[in-house]
């Protein structure tokens, strides 16, 4: 008989000493606040959906402040829903979701359902596309979280700028950060935690001159942990 940690006379491994891998990404994420605290939201199984960790959300609504009533919110790649539904469960009032793909609309819709979320409503569409359409609208608070390998980042927070109301906010979460953004945009707070990298902006009414561009601090080793 082997020790746990060593190996058999085979000279396999055994189970105990085999390296760590990856730890799979959750089937479920918890709401961190508000009227639905604790509240499951499901994860599809789908190659590059990542929902936000409940560490960096609770990051950002420590950024936003905890209660939202009264404002308009567009989740423009909603996924999971974790961002929308966390929004409205501390009152904002309207909150967007917009999904292209069906499987995860139809979640995102029985979880509506399943919450009694009146104030939300899920779209089907092209997150770019409809931010494009959606020029004469203004929202408090755009949440931006593209897939990391889809080199949308960019191009979302441009779309995002026109759509957030002065003194509103943009949320970008990405790989790495964006050192380069639209003029009616300012950087308001930055971090990172492990793979995340969380950029929140806030809304000009004129475009700024000096708001277009920047060199993030280096990140603080509590920021830096996984």
């Amino acid at each position: 008989m082997s020790r746990a940690g060593g190996s058999d006379r085979s000279g396999r491994r055994s189970p105990a000493s085999r390296p760590r891998t990856d730890r799979p990404l959750p089937r479920e994420v918890r709401l961190i606040g508000g009227l639905w605290k604790r509240s499951k939201l499901p994860v599809a199984d789908i190659p590059g959906l990542r929902p936000t960790p409940d560490r960096v959300r609770e990051t950002l609504f420590n950024w936003l402040g905890h209660d939202l009533r009264g404002w308009r919110v567009l989740d423009a790649f909603a996924g999971s829903g974790a961002l929308g539904f966390e929004a409205a469960s501390r009152g904002a009032t309207d909150v967007m979701l917009l999904e292209r793909d069906a499987a995860l609309v139809a979640s995102l819709q029985s979880s509506q359902a399943r919450l009694g979320a009146t104030a939300v409503r899920v779209e089907r569409c092209d997150a770019l596309a409809w931010m494009a359409r959606g020029a004469d609208q203004r929202f408090d608070l755009v949440l931006l979280d593209p897939p990391f390998d889809a080199a949308l980042a960019g191009p979302a927070l441009v779309a995002a700028a026109r759509l957030v109301a002065p003194g509103g906010f943009v949320y970008l979460e990405s790989g790495e950060p964006l050192v380069n953004w639209p003029a009616r945009l300012g950087l308001h707070r930055a971090a990172r935690a492990g793979a995340v990298c969380s950029q929140l902006f806030v809304g000009h009414a004129v475009a700024s001159p000096i708001s277009g561009t920047a060199t993030l601090p280096p990140p603080t080793p509590e920021e830096e942990a996984p």
